[in-house]
Formats: structure tokens, sequence, C-alpha cells
């Protein structure tokens, strides 16, 4: 935290400081400690314990599963028993349609929990789409962020280039031409010589700072003559099409090259929210099948929908399993992040600390590195800058001939200060630093907050499927079976043959014309 507060612009997030705050217990059962070196065999085991408390819920998820799935099948013998004995107070309860009593009641419940395991579960897949959108936005901030200082490295590389490869020219044309045309006057040969010696002294203060830069980290090999392989392109162009190479084999190249690493992160993000936006649609569509076959009672949907549920259950667990890990080594890393760039071999190899902690922290109390290299490349153009007013003034009225020779330096000694003021500018800490800063902006606050986001859908899911798996076994149970269903239809259709007798009601109605049988009317229709 002590580096940290060097470092402007940026502090740790209060949901950084509470996931790099939990306890971190290796395979042994052993306390370490919560350092981000994601090398260390120690760092790793604790990420797998932390990982493997989403395996203990899957587990325990399964138990209640399994428990709910025993009850349902051994108290179904039971429940018949039981209903064979309150059919008649559900027939006489009931107005000949739907179900009565407890029975009904049982129903009601079971629907009701299997609607609300179904909301939640729409609750927490719009958590995961907000989650996911959050992540990628970081994930895109910190790639944006390194194709900027990326293109930052390989323009510094090109003006260097630039630079060397016009002083080389200088010497050796024009200023080898106007050495030969002033041998007769030494004057004006030894202030050619000595901008000779000058040109190479720049020269090779910029190749030395060009080796520097070559251990630096990023796109800067142009000149470096060991015979390394290019690690990025050089030419610059437009931060988001910045060109990369990646290593072969996909290793992390050493030094470091934030072209590679932001091609890296790129294609791993598209990958990552695909998978999810795959994810998230499952569920959704699980959720919605298991609405519309609790509506239209339909069996062989919702056993569908429970092997479906299944799968995203299982999902749902592994899933929270990758992202406690994730974001637990995130927030390591974003609570000091300059201290894993100072001691990690990526980024230090065969570089200064000073360069490394100039370029991080861009104090305004820190000089920076090349604050000599620069000085003394500025003085010795300034020398042949002088050096060529003094003989443009006096060797060209007796030289008439190296007026050309000395036009073409001139030319090229602009061109280098031009060159050389814009280098200045580059090497300045405010531009790397600030792209460095908005790196750590984008993967420790809206990177960090979608992974919380996508945590937190993921548990929410799996209790979601969880209450769905208990309830829809009882909820297809109760739904009435192809013989019922006849069985009703026949209840209510009416007897022709019976329709049309007589009720005792009926015949209590006609009390009052009731004849006896004895009667002679009643004679005479039975004798018809």
């Amino acid at each position: 935290m002590a580096a940290m507060a060097t470092v402007p612009s940026y502090t740790p997030s209060l949901w950084v400081r509470m996931c790099h705050a939990l306890p971190r217990l290796d395979l042994t059962m052993t306390m370490r400690d919560n350092l981000f070196i994601p090398d260390s065999w120690e760092y790793q085991q604790t990420l797998l314990v932390l990982s493997s408390l989403s395996a203990i819920a899957l587990v325990l998820s399964l138990l209640v599963i399994i428990s709910f799935l025993i009850h349902y099948c051994c108290c179904r013998r039971g429940d018949r028993s039981e209903g064979s004995e309150e059919e008649e107070e559900d027939e006489e309860g009931s107005t000949g349609h739907g179900y009565g009593g407890k029975k009904g009641r049982g129903i009601c419940c079971v629907t009701w929990v299997s609607v609300a395991a179904v909301t939640l579960c729409c609750v927490a897949i719009g958590v995961g789409f907000y989650g996911n959108s959050e992540a990628n936005d970081g994930i895109y901030q910190l790639t944006s962020s390194l194709l900027t200082a990326n293109y930052t490295l390989a323009s510094i590389d090109l003006l260097v280039s630039d630079t060397i490869s016009g002083l080389q020219l200088s010497i050796a044309g024009p200023l080898t031409t106007m050495e030969e045309l002033f041998t007769g006057s030494k004057p004006y040969l030894v202030s050619t010589r000595n901008c000779r010696r000058l040109s190479e002294n720049v020269v090779s203060l910029l190749t030395s700072l060009t080796m520097a830069r070559s251990s630096d980290g990023g796109a800067w090999n142009s000149s470096n003559n060991r015979g390394d392989p290019p690690i990025a392109a050089l030419t610059p162009v437009p931060p988001s099409m910045a060109p990369t190479v990646a290593p072969v084999g996909g290793v992390m190249p050493s030094p470091f090259s934030p072209g590679w690493a932001a091609n890296t992160l790129m294609v791993n993000e598209d990958y990552r929210w695909l998978s999810y936006v795959l994810l998230l649609l499952l569920d959704l569509l699980v959720c919605l099948f298991i609405l519309l076959g609790l509506a239209k009672q339909a069996r062989w949907l919702l056993i569908l929908m429970t092997v479906l549920a299944w799968l995203a259950l299982f999902l749902s667990w592994g899933s929270l399993g990758l992202e406690t890990a994730t974001v637990v080594s995130v927030s390591d890393f974003c609570t000091d992040p300059n201290s894993f760039v100072l001691n990690s071999t990526h980024f230090n190899s065969g570089t200064s600390s000073d360069v490394l902690d100039y370029y991080l922290t861009c104090s305004r109390r820190m000089n920076s590195p090349f604050q000599q290299l620069l000085t003394q490349s500025q003085r010795a153009l300034s020398s042949i800058h002088t050096h060529l007013s003094s003989l443009d003034r006096n060797a060209l009225p007796q030289v008439p001939k190296a007026e050309k020779s000395l036009r073409e330096v001139q030319q090229i000694l602009n061109a280098t200060e031009g060159n050389f003021h814009q280098l200045v500018a580059l090497l300045h800490c405010r531009g790397l630093n600030k792209d460095y800063i908005d790196s750590l902006k984008g993967l420790c606050s809206d990177g960090m907050e979608g992974l919380l986001y996508l945590s937190l859908y993921s548990f929410l899911s799996a209790l979601a499927f969880t209450a769905i798996l208990c309830s829809l076994p009882g909820a297809w149970r109760s739904f009435p079976s192809d013989s019922e269903e006849y069985e009703d239809s026949d209840s209510e259709s009416e007897d022709p043959f019976t329709s049309h007798q007589y009720s005792p009601s009926m015949l209590t109605g006609y009390g009052g014309s009731q004849t006896h049988p004895n009667s002679a009317h009643s004679r005479n229709l039975y004798s018809r």
C-alpha cells in the first residue's frame, strides 16, 4: 500500500481491499500471505482452495436435491393411500373443476415455489448481463490503454531510427564531401570534422537509448543488434489498429510487450464474453420454458427442462469457482500493482528499476533517467548547428562548391532537431503513466465490478436452479394424467338414458295433480 500512495489518480476500491483481505489457505490448510505472485505454487494453491468452495456448494446442492427426490419417491405410496381416504372429502369440497382440499393446496404451493425460483433465476440473468457488459468495458479500456502505450513506444522507436539514419546519412554523404572540399583550409576542415564527431556521438547516444528501451518493455527493437526477433511492429499506426506479433507458443515474451498483451486480451475477452452470453441465454430459455410447461401442464416439456436445469446448475457452480479465483487474484494485483511490475522478471528483464519506477509513479520529485543522455544529445546538436552556421558565413564565400553539401547537412540537422523535440516529449513520463493509470482503472474498477456481478449471478442462478430441481418433480407429479382427464370428462357428460327420467324431486313437484294408479285415467293410459 505504501507504493500505491505514490501513484496519482488511482487508489484501490473498497471491493478490491475487501477481496484482498480474504484469508488464504493452501492445500495443507496452512495460512499464506496474499501477495500477488502468480508463478508461485503456494499462491496457486490458495486460489484452488477458494475455487473448491464452489465445489463444496455444488455437493450440498446435490444432497438437497437428492433428499427432495427421495422424499417425493418414498412418500408417493403414502400419498396414494391418504388420497383414497380423502377422495370423498375432496369431491364434496370441489365444484367439479380443479382440485380441492389438501391436494389443491399442495399443488398450489409447489407451483408457486417453482415460479418464485424461476423469478430469482431471471433476476440473476439480468445481473449477469450487466456484469458481463461491465467486465467487457473494463477489458476494453485496458486493451485500449495498452495499445496506446504500444503506439507511443513504437513512435519513440521510429523517431530514434529516423534520427540515427539521418545522421548516419549526413556522415557518409555531405560531411565526407565537405571534408574533401575543405582539405586545403584547415580551420574549415576542423569544423567539418567536429560536426562529424558530434554526429557520431549523437548516434552513439541514441543507439544506447534504443538498446535500453529494447529492455524497457514494448515494441522497441529496431536498432537492437543482438539478432533478437522483433516483438511488435515498429511503424506507428492508430492505437486501435496497432499490429502485434504474438510470440511462438503463446508464451509471454520477455521483456513484456504491451502490444502482445493487448492482442492476447482481446482474443480471450471475445471468447469469454461469448461464453457468458451463451450461458445466460441457456438460463433464460430454461426459465421461460419452465414457466410455459407449468402453464400448459406439459410433463414432457418440464422433464426436458429438468435435464437442462441440471446442466445449468453444474455450469453455474463451475463458473462461480472460476470467478472467485479471478476476483481474488485481480484484487491482489490491484492492491499494489507497482510492486508486482517492479519485481516481475517479465517487466524488469535487463531494465533499471529507476526507469520502471519513473514511468509507474511519474513523480515530480524524480528526474528522468534519460535526462543526461538527452541533454548531451541536445548540446551536441547545438554545437553542430553552431559549426554549420560558422561554415555558412565564412567558408561558402571561399569554397562555393561546398554550398550544396552544407545545405544538405543543415536540412538533415533541422529534421533531426524536430524529431529530437518530439522524442523528448514522448520520453516524458506523462503519456505512458496516463496509459498505465487508465489500464489500472479499466481492470481494477470496471473489470473488478463486472467480475463481482458475474459472481453474484452465478451464485443466484445456482440457488435458483437448486430450488427448481427440488420443486419440478412435485409439480409434474401433481398434473392430472390422461386417464384422470378422461374420467373427469366422462363424469361431466350427461347420460342419454337417464336424462329423460323423472327424478324424485320432479315427481314430488307434481304432487297436487298426481293420480292414483287405480283411477280410470290411469287404467286408460296403461291399456293404451
